[in-house]
């Protein structure tokens, strides 16, 4: 969590503008900052937001703000990819470092 909030505080304006209108429905582009409102994301953005708000505990999605718009982004199903952060390799490199502290035998 305070990897996300930490990269999402990272964030500018215009990227998170770029980042949610990737997902919003055309007609509802964002006119300002986050947070922006669930419905104004297409279908399959919305089971995502779903999916990812369960993830990190929220009781709704009916806001979303720049943390999920980070996590949002690294979802990008029949288009370029437009992954601002690779997870997968963070995560590889924190247990790459805690196997690498472990005491030897």
């Amino acid at each position: 969590m305070g990897f996300l909030l930490e990269q999402g505080s990272q964030l500018s304006s215009a990227e998170i503008a770029q980042i949610a209108k990737l997902f919003m429905k055309p007609k509802c582009q964002p006119r300002g900052p986050p947070p922006y409102l669930y419905v104004l994301f297409n279908e399959t953005r919305r089971i995502l937001l779903d999916m990812i708000s369960v993830i990190l505990e929220f009781r709704s999605s009916e806001y979303v703000d720049e943390m999920v718009l980070v996590l949002l982004s690294t979802f990008t199903p029949g288009q370029p990819p437009t992954i601002k952060y690779d997870y997968a390799s963070f995560i590889a490199n924190k247990i790459h470092a805690q196997f690498m502290n472990l005491e030897r035998e």
